[in-house]
């Protein structure tokens, strides 16, 4: 789960919480994680998005923030020959 620190009605410490139980669960019962908070989240502020990824209402990703998450899949990751 992405961010959203700073989104009102979503930014509240039981939410902040639970995205971070559900993003730590995730990362440790699977062979292969996607982690787009890991792309998305601001490095300085770990609860909210990249300013350069965010549409403005700190809950939405803007196009840049998408095509950094489209990069971020690794091209082998489906090729099962």
């Amino acid at each position: 789960m992405t961010p959203f620190g700073g989104n009102a009605p979503y930014d509240t410490p039981g939410r902040e919480a639970a995205r971070q139980r559900v993003n730590t669960w995730i990362r440790g019962h699977f062979d292969a994680v996607l982690d787009f908070d890991r792309v998305a989240r601001d490095p300085a502020a770990p609860g909210q998005l990249r300013p350069a990824y965010d549409v403005g209402d700190h809950l939405h990703l803007n196009p840049a923030g998408y095509r950094a998450l489209a990069s971020s899949v690794p091209f082998g990751l489906f090729d099962h020959r």
